[in-house]
């Protein structure tokens, strides 16, 4: 399937009707039919704008009081300790966001700013020097850390501030008809506590939505393991591989299934990490402050607030939170009935898009809850690495993620992202501003992919963009 041309498209049925070869993990999920309930037993057939907020349609009576508490916890806007609130202070000292729901939007997609005047509402600047930390990450910048805090509590400098410009880059279809894209370039201005090293790395980043994390979490580490291939041994082009983390909730080296650059192992370690990173959070699993001591105002304010129990976002919050991850469903897929939705289908599949957007996994019978056990759904993601060549590139390493390797991002909820969030902007730094641009920055692995739907008729083109829509 992999070597199809454009023109085999109409071909395509008899080819995914083809048995896999046995112990082929890849061909058996890719043969399994797609179904509108993208994610399996926990859809729900929602599509409008607070689609991403619903719990799995086969949730279980004595979850959904913790998922509510649990919703509480993510929609809270945190305050500084102490607050009126006390189940919900402990801000800061240096933070970006006030809350999950700032970067997720309704639990949705994040988008970038306009220009260097505007503020980081919903995006986040990760920084590092070249180097690894002790559990191989991101080498910290000296003071800065691995993030950029732009906010701070009264008396407490920020770190910098972020500026985003951007600068435009035209081509044109195969029939001739023009576009445009659009790159960032980051600059950090006004640092506060001393000058970056002139090897400071940037990334620019939204914030991705958090539908379906539970099941993705439940894919069994076996499959993402069969899935890989890092050497392309297959010669097909496609040499996915898997990003191998410092797990803290189990303090492992793991497999990364989270993030933009599958950084993260576990959702309790993602939300530990981000509780921490973008409000400044401390947690049981993560019990410090971000200030260092070069940032004294900072140091002095967390010590004042410290909470009672020693962190700011509780044990119990925090196990209501990471239910609330695991259990939030995915919408199901609309209008898959529809001629152009369906020929969008085949063409997806034909122009090698599934190749990394596979649409079909599994999970395992061991899943951390029950509602998540044994489903086969539809995230379109193999949840590996894959090189995205120069275009894309952030020049970031990221554990054993190059400059050049994203993670395959899931697409279902996709077509939704305008009714939710207001906006489609797409990629990890919001430069693609539809569904076709985001396509249309696709190279490395991906660009013949992308040359084949740069260079299909536009009729094609536009079934694809139904069908992604349709997710």
């Amino acid at each position: 399937m992999k070597k199809l041309g454009i023109f085999a498209v109409f071909l395509l049925p008899a080819v995914l009707g083809q048995p896999a070869a046995a112990g082929d993990v890849r061909a058996e999920l890719m043969a399994l039919p797609l179904t509108p309930d993208l994610g399996g037993g926990t859809t729900r057939p929602v599509a409008t704008n607070d689609a991403f907020t619903f719990i799995a349609g086969n949730a279980a009576e004595e979850h959904k009081p913790v998922f509510a508490r649990g919703n509480a916890a993510f929609i809270a806007k945190w305050d500084p300790a102490p607050g009126p609130k006390p189940d919900f202070d402990g801000l800061g000292p240096l933070f970006n966001a006030t809350g999950c729901i700032d970067c997720h939007v309704d639990n949705g997609r994040g988008k970038p700013p306009t220009g260097p005047e505007d503020n980081l509402a919903s995006s986040l600047v990760r920084v590092s020097v070249p180097g690894l930390d002790p559990n191989g990450g991101p080498n910290p910048v000296p003071v800065y850390g691995d993030q950029i805090q732009p906010l701070g509590l009264e008396g407490v400098p920020p770190e910098a501030r972020p500026e985003v410009r951007w600068s435009e880059h035209s081509g044109r279809y195969a029939d001739g008809t023009r576009y445009s894209l659009r790159k960032p370039r980051v600059t950090l201005a006004s640092p506060a506590y001393g000058p970056f090293p002139k090897d400071t790395m940037t990334s620019l980043r939204m914030g991705n939505p958090v539908i379906g994390l539970g099941l993705l979490e439940s894919v069994p580490e076996s499959t993402l393991r069969a899935l890989s291939d890092e050497t392309d041994a297959n010669g097909d082009g496609i040499s996915g591989r898997m990003n191998i983390v410092f797990d803290m909730a189990t303090k492992m080296r793991k497999v990364g299934r989270f993030g933009w650059k599958a950084n993260n192992a576990s959702l309790r370690h993602q939300n530990a990490t981000a509780a921490l990173s973008d409000m400044g959070l401390s947690s049981e699993m993560l019990p410090i402050d971000l200030c260092r001591k070069e940032q004294p105002e900072g140091v002095e304010a967390a010590r004042k607030a410290k909470p009672a129990e020693g962190f700011d976002l509780n044990a119990e919050h925090a196990e209501e939170l990471l239910v609330y991850m695991q259990l939030l469903a995915v919408p199901k897929q609309r209008n898959p009935q529809l001629p152009e939705v369906q020929r969008g289908e085949t063409a997806f599949r034909a122009l090698g898009c599934a190749d990394c957007h596979m649409p079909t996994l599994q999970t395992g019978p061991d899943a951390a809850l029950p509602e998540l056990a044994n489903q086969t759904f539809h995230p379109f993601t193999d949840l590996l690495l894959h090189d995205m060549g120069g275009g894309l590139a952030d020049h970031r390493p990221d554990n054993l993620a190059s400059g050049t390797e994203w993670r395959t991002a899931p697409l279902w909820g996709l077509g939704l992202t305008q009714k939710v969030n207001g906006h489609t902007f797409l990629l990890h730094d919001g430069r693609a501003r539809n569904v076709a641009e985001a396509i249309l920055w696709h190279g490395g692995e991906a660009e013949r992919a992308k040359e084949n739907f740069r260079t299909s008729p536009k009729a094609v083109r536009e079934d694809v963009l139904a069908f992604l829509g349709s997710l």
